[in-house]
């Protein structure tokens, strides 16, 4: 199966979560922002559209990594409950090795933050926090997608973000990477007339792109931009040149469009971490894709190599017992400076996936987190993680 980020009402605990508009039918993708939280264009400093800009890749040495905390005011009591114990666990992990830069909904939810990591041991020595209302945590999707100019400046890139085709709602996270540059004092580059979601496209750090076209170029995301278009706007902004674009999947049950961290992604400018062919086919990738995927070649016309992680043994159930109905994907992990973060499922795959990464990543400790509850409610652990790299 595959990632699916369709909230719903769910059981937690045994106790159902009644909330009026928790069901998504009831949920406007345009929810309005309050004129409160908004910022004024003036309130950060704009980036020269006309220079060029280049992406490092995720295992590039990060400054810190963003988080935007779980909360109940989207989808009713009892939703942060049941998975805010992933965030106890990555924070826990990424202060190991670098800041981590939290987004809390209020002061309250602020002050709930401190106390879960507090009473859960976790350092605050590297914590800080940053209060923005938020309509989700996907951060990885709606946050500040870092870059660097010319001039090895850092740079916000500000992509538009429409809530995966106007599925969802967005509003309030659209403009968090708005927020961020004006707190932060790192200059924005606007290119909000261009949606993309950064888990819909991997980086190799060498030029080397790799997505879906369900995921980008569908008229769900940018209708008046062709595929041309919209590669130039990468090719200028993220710096790269070698595209690999697997068609996706089109009007399925996934949120996302196929999102490509959910089944690839770049270990170096050398090799894909992806999942074997078989399981692929599981996944709902089609063989088209899949062949293309296995002929990819690099930005020097290099074929890559391939290392191949499990799906798990047996479908992911959750804290609460519901058996979600399909598998889980162990592609879906973040690489931090001292750790990678690693999708667990209380499966007997997760040991043989933690190993592969071991060995893949032997100066990183891998810390498998269980994301069972958080799967059912469609990601994992990349999908809510923003890497921050070092300013030069």
């Amino acid at each position: 199966m595959k990632k699916v980020k369709i909230m719903t009402c769910i059981s937690i605990l045994g106790i159902v979560v009644a909330m009026a508009g928790c069901s998504k039918e009831s949920i406007n993708p345009k929810d309005s922002i309050n004129p409160n939280d908004s910022i004024s264009q003036n309130d950060s400093t704009d980036a020269d559209p006309t220079k060029n800009y280049t992406m490092p890749e995720e295992i590039a040495e990060h400054e810190g990594t963003w988080l935007q905390w779980p909360h109940n005011y989207t989808y009713g009591v009892g939703y942060k409950e049941e998975i805010e114990p992933v965030w106890i666990e990555m924070t826990r992990g990424l202060v190991k090795g670098e800041n981590v830069h939290i987004i809390a909904y209020n002061i309250i939810e602020k002050s709930h933050i401190i106390n879960v990591l507090t009473n859960a041991g976790v350092s605050l020595n590297r914590v800080d926090f940053y209060i923005y209302k938020t309509d989700d945590f996907w951060v990885r999707d709606n946050g500040p997608v870092f870059v660097y100019d010319e001039d090895d400046n850092l740079v916000i890139t500000d992509w538009g973000f429409n809530g995966w085709g106007n599925k969802m709602p967005y509003a309030k996270c659209d403009i968090i990477p708005r927020k961020v540059s004006s707190e932060v004092g790192i200059a924005r580059l606007d290119l909000s007339s261009v949606v993309l979601e950064g888990g819909a496209v991997e980086i190799d750090g060498n030029g080397t792109f790799m997505a879906t076209r369900s995921s980008v170029t569908n008229s769900n995301r940018n209708p008046g931009l062709t595929e041309e278009q919209i590669e130039n706007n990468l090719s200028q902004y993220l710096g790269v040149s070698n595209f690999i674009w697997l068609d996706g999947v089109y009007n399925s049950d996934d949120i996302t469009d196929y999102h490509i961290d959910g089944f690839a992604k770049f270990h170096d400018s050398n090799t894909i971490v992806c999942l074997n062919q078989d399981d692929l086919n599981t996944w709902g990738v089609t063989q088209k894709d899949i062949e293309t995927l296995f002929a990819a070649k690099n930005k020097d016309g290099e074929a890559y190599e391939y290392v191949c992680l499990p799906l798990t043994q047996n479908n992911v159930v959750t804290e609460w017992g519901k058996d979600i109905g399909y598998e889980g994907s162990y592609i879906n992990y973040y690489i931090g400076n001292k750790v990678v973060l690693v999708p667990n499922y209380n499966d007997p795959n997760d040991e043989v996936a933690n190993e592969i990464l071991q060995n893949l990543y032997p100066e990183r400790e891998v810390i498998g987190i269980d994301v069972c509850n958080l799967y059912y409610g469609g990601g994992m652990i990349h999908c809510i993680t923003q890497q921050q790299p070092i300013s030069k």
